[in-house]
């Protein structure tokens, strides 16, 4: 089974309480919203080591700092991401969160 995570941010998320798993047969997604960089570290080793998650897919708030420090956290376990945009879809996105 492929095991995947998805991580965003919020300033009002509780980890444990703002969370979902989509699971198939083959497939199983963990998708879960964190304060800060902390709470992304703490949840992505946790899943990496007693899930055995595979894949870590990031939001676009993320800083080329904060995956690397995820990536050193899972000590190679799993593959860490970033689901970028391009440039318009990056100022769509921008606006949503920010109303700027």
């Amino acid at each position: 089974m492929f095991k995947v995570c998805f991580i965003a941010h919020a300033r009002d998320a509780d980890p444990s309480k703002h969370r979902s798993i989509i699971e198939t047969d083959t497939y199983k997604l963990h998708s879960v919203v964190v304060r800060n960089q902390g709470e992304a570290v703490d949840v992505t080793r946790i899943l990496v080591e007693e899930e055995g998650v595979q894949s870590i897919l990031l939001c676009p708030g993320f800083t080329h700092r904060n995956v690397a420090e995820i990536q050193e956290s899972v000590k190679g376990k799993a593959g860490v991401f970033v689901a970028r945009g391009d440039g318009p879809s990056s100022g769509i996105t921008r606006k949503a969160r920010t109303g700027r």
